[in-house]
């Protein structure tokens, strides 16, 4: 097959741009070869059913799935009953970026709460969590949070705690998009159980294609409440991989080992430094905190368009000219000083 793309070309656009990590790569070859059991019954994913206890902790089961959508989707879909509704924040991915799956394929009415720092809290749950018994108001009965949020900043363990602590008293169950869950755990410098299982989360979303995968995508569940039906809906929600070793040995790579550590502190850091070189510039106003891969920034109108023309990057909020820039496993230090340079040289 002939190349069709410059492996030069670097772009800030989103993480998932990113090719594949060489031992991501690696693992799939190794995957390769014979004839092996499908549909998850196959010796790469009991291996990464072992290694999700190793970290997660005991009573954690992962069952991989093909897209994040699709993740977000059967695992809500397993936490609630038909006539549920589901709190969000209203920049939550599941609210702006897929296409409705939550409500259309899910059958999941959201109901969303504005935030600062798409970060939900217990009082503002609140202001979406009430009317139980109320046959003409959905049921709130869980809540879903971002790690990393949407917006690039990242929950504490005490953080999440306080929201899955209020939710269960409530009566209703949480679950986490955990998409970027890897860096998010590298910026606090906890392990990724300490943000999700040992937290009071029932449920993750767990992430990688950002971090390095080809493709794949994953459900992690703590509690055989939060698993029900889950083997199901699956299926159902057609994201039942035949090949699934493909997609386990690629979550081995990661989890086995510290690819998953290595990839995401790397990008949290090129991220640090674009935001560094940035906010010395005139005219720049870094608008969110960078606790992991993202940032987020106001540059001067007349540079955005010739930064973009060479580095690629997206729009985030028109109307104030906020631009999102995402750095990846293979951002480096030359990719965001060039950056920096190119920048600083339009702003003057």
């Amino acid at each position: 097959m002939t190349r069709l793309h410059d492996p030069s070309v670097h772009s800030f656009a989103s993480d998932n741009y990113a090719g594949a990590h060489p031992e991501v790569l690696q693992a799939i070859v190794d995957a390769n070869g014979g004839h092996v059991g499908s549909y998850g019954a196959d010796p790469y994913t009991r291996r990464l059913s072992e290694v999700v206890v190793e970290t997660f902790g005991e009573g954690a089961a992962i069952d991989p799935v093909l897209t994040g959508t699709g993740a977000n989707v059967a695992a809500l879909q397993a936490l609630t009953p038909r006539w549920a509704a589901v709190v969000c924040a209203t920049t939550a991915h599941v609210y702006t970026d897929e296409g409705g799956a939550p409500e259309r394929l899910g059958g999941i009415k959201l109901l969303t709460v504005p935030t600062s720092d798409g970060k939900l809290t217990p009082d503002l749950i609140d202001r979406q969590a009430y009317g139980w018994g109320d046959q003409q108001r959905p049921q709130p009965l869980a809540v879903t949070i971002t790690q990393s949020t949407e917006l690039g900043t990242v929950y504490t363990p005490d953080e999440i705690r306080a929201v899955t602590d209020h939710a269960h008293t409530l009566g209703m169950r949480v679950h986490l998009d955990g998409a970027r869950l890897a860096n998010a755990a590298a910026s606090l410098g906890v392990p990724l159980r300490a943000i999700t299982r040992d937290a009071g989360v029932d449920s993750v979303s767990f992430g990688g294609t950002k971090n390095g995968l080809v493709l794949g995508e994953s459900v992690v569940t703590f509690t055989e409440e939060a698993r029900a039906g889950l083997v199901y809906l699956r299926k159902m929600d057609a994201q039942l991989a035949s090949k699934m070793r493909f997609v386990s040995a690629q979550f081995l790579a990661m989890l086995d080992g510290d690819l998953w550590l290595r990839s995401a502190t790397r990008a949290n850091a090129m991220a640090t430094r674009l935001a560094t070189g940035l906010s010395a510039l005139p005219g720049v106003t870094v608008t969110q905190r960078v606790d992991a891969n993202a940032l987020f920034v106001v540059l001067p109108r007349h540079a955005v368009e010739p930064l973009r023309a060479t580095h690629h990057f997206y729009d985030w909020n028109r109307a104030t000219g906020e631009v999102r820039l995402m750095c990846s496993f293979d951002t480096t230090e030359q990719h965001v000083d060039r950056f920096i340079a190119d920048a600083g040289a339009l702003i003057g």
